[in-house]
């Protein structure tokens, strides 16, 4: 009897050798061939973390290996819910291993839309990477739908659906995307790994020993508290000295305003970026295609980025120029309770010595809740996490544990108001000596609840 394509697996397993997990380990035929796919061969010209290797140098790691790294996670996640809690022994909270190959396509394919320097390119050109990954996996234009579709009709709308969460069981749906979810296990270590921090740093061996599948989704054995306790602060360090770091963030608002310009450049001459940058058009357009979005990472934008820095536009030419040379704007934190005014003085002051305000500052906000429990009374709210007693009752984690508890249901981050590093760089100038007292006082009416003055220093 001829196995299905859905039943191959490879005679000898490929492996693909990882820092963070030694050996991934692929075993069936259909996630080899969506590994070798066009789709996702392109995630390895996008980054993982987009501006922040302008912080960390050594953070160059691709959403290609970060793919591989969730798939590996939930096939180890898997393989132990088969040996210790399949449902065979326990009918009721067991895992079904048919949803093995479904669950492994949604952890490999999770980030298939992203696209170059993803979640900025997604504010300026109104993308948005889970709609791509959804249609990239469901239309049959593309090599994934052609492969997923091959393993039985309406696969790949069923691989899409642990994507938008509307697939029937949540063990698959909560291994995926949830709050401790394999997403975030493997981008936290091999971020970490990769930025050289110790923030992201977890015990993942620990967890993966008292996860247990259950009718609701997935759980974790009460004795096992501290190592998910780990996993949540971990991540909030991660939140507050790595992605939000004030230098990845300043670069970030530099290649945004980039791409604005760019866009805005477009609608006057849009001869002129047919030279430059013909990829872009569809986009300034706002009338793009799989294929146009495909065709773009994150090589493709400083490419053209490079010949933008030779463009008689000076705004767009000193943008190109200082995100290739890594010139991030400097920045200032404040709080919701400062005076709007104390902004718009700041604006006023780089207006003064030649600045373009719309370009060259911006107020970015930065925030993350850590963790956060079932809130029943709004539309939407996240998976708490919770863990099980000896005798199968259920506590939810922040219940469990002080530390949780301090963090949870609480935003935590900054808001920073970004503006030209060359403001500080030239006191004997009358405006930007101005700008540098404004901007101490500013910090003292942050820190000290002073009141700010607009005095000029003698």
């Amino acid at each position: 009897m001829l196995r299905t394509y859905k039943d191959q697996e490879l005679v000898i397993e490929k492996v693909f050798r990882d820092p963070i997990h030694n050996y991934i380990h692929v075993e069936h035929q259909v996630i080899l061939d969506l590994i070798n796919s066009k789709e996702f061969q392109r995630l390895r010209r996008v980054k993982q973390l987009g501006t922040t290797s302008f912080t960390f140098h050594a953070a160059e790691h691709s959403r290609f290996s970060h793919s591989l790294g969730v798939y590996e996670i939930a096939r180890r996640i898997c393989d132990i819910f088969l040996r210790n809690f399949s449902i065979e022994k326990d009918p009721e909270n067991g895992w079904d291993d048919r949803e093995r190959l479904v669950t492994l396509c949604a952890a490999l394919l999770h980030d298939i839309g992203h696209g170059a320097y993803s979640h900025t390119f997604e504010r300026i050109f109104h993308t948005n990477h889970e709609d791509i990954t959804v249609r990239l996996i469901t239309s049959p234009e593309t090599e994934i739908y052609q492969i997923l579709n091959q393993v039985g009709e309406g696969f790949p709308e069923k691989v899409a659906s642990v994507i938008t969460k509307t697939y029937p069981n949540p063990q698959v749906i909560q291994m995926i995307s949830s709050q401790i979810d394999a997403d975030r296990m493997d981008y936290l270590l091999r971020d970490a790994y990769f930025t050289g921090t110790e923030y992201g740093t977890f015990d993942l061996t620990r967890i993966l020993r008292v996860i247990r599948p259950n009718k609701n989704g997935l759980t974790y054995q009460m004795n096992g508290m501290h190592a998910v306790e780990d996993y949540i602060v971990s991540r909030y360090q991660m939140y507050m000295q790595v992605y939000f770091h004030p230098v990845s963030r300043g670069m970030e608002v530099i290649l945004d305003h980039l791409l604005k310009r760019g866009k805005e450049l477009y609608q006057l001459h849009p001869q002129a970026f047919l030279q430059t940058s013909p990829l872009l058009i569809p986009f300034f357009r706002e009338d793009y295609s799989l294929n146009d979005y495909l065709k773009l990472d994150d090589g493709v934008l400083n490419t053209y980025f490079i010949t933008w820095a030779e463009e008689d536009d000076p705004i767009l030419s000193d943008l190109a120029k200082r995100f290739l040379n890594r010139k991030p704007l400097k920045s200032v934190s404040f709080t919701k309770e400062t005076d709007p005014t104390c902004i718009e003085q700041m604006k006023q002051l780089i207006e003064k010595v030649g600045y373009d305000a719309t370009y060259y500052t911006a107020i970015n906000s930065s925030y993350d809740l850590p963790y956060d429990f079932y809130r029943p009374e709004q539309a939407s709210h996240r998976t708490q996490i919770e863990l099980a007693e000896r005798d199968g009752a259920l506590t939810e984690l922040s219940q469990a544990s002080d530390l949780v508890a301090a963090l949870a249901g609480e935003s935590h981050g900054d808001q920073r108001f970004y503006f030209p590093k060359e403001m500080f760089l030239q006191p004997n100038q009358p405006s930007l000596s101005l700008f540098s007292g404004t901007i101490e006082a500013f910090n003292r009416y942050i820190h000290n609840g002073a009141i700010l003055p607009i005095t000029k220093k003698n």
